[in-house]
């Protein structure tokens, strides 16, 4: 039964599938020796380490980029999104103090 989960090689065992591959030894026959679990996964290696080299073969970083918003860069940026964070829980604070004024009615 296959697995959901995705396998995450070494950056040594790719290169020297990629080495081997480009020397030419027969991926399939790469695969099976290597542990890898499909050719394609070495063709494809080849083709990144052509256009990236050892670099394009390294782990990527998964999951979303930080945005600007997020992360201020200067100062000022980061004293307006405070200052927007505090008005945001003052007007919480103005509310929920308003629902229990009325409650106690």
């Amino acid at each position: 039964m296959p697995s959901n989960t995705k396998r995450v090689y070494p950056v040594e065992l790719k290169l020297e599938a990629v080495t081997r591959h480009a020397a030419g030894e027969a991926s399939t026959d790469l695969a099976v020796e290597l542990g890898i679990s499909t050719p394609r996964l070495i063709q494809r290696w080849s083709e990144l380490y052509r256009t990236g080299g050892v670099k394009a073969l390294e782990p990527r970083k998964r999951g979303r980029r930080a945005s600007s918003e997020q992360q201020p860069t200067d100062q000022t940026e980061y004293l307006r999104q405070e200052n927007e964070r505090l008005r945001a829980e003052v007007a919480y604070l103005k509310k929920l103090r308003a629902l229990r004024h009325q409650g106690h009615r």
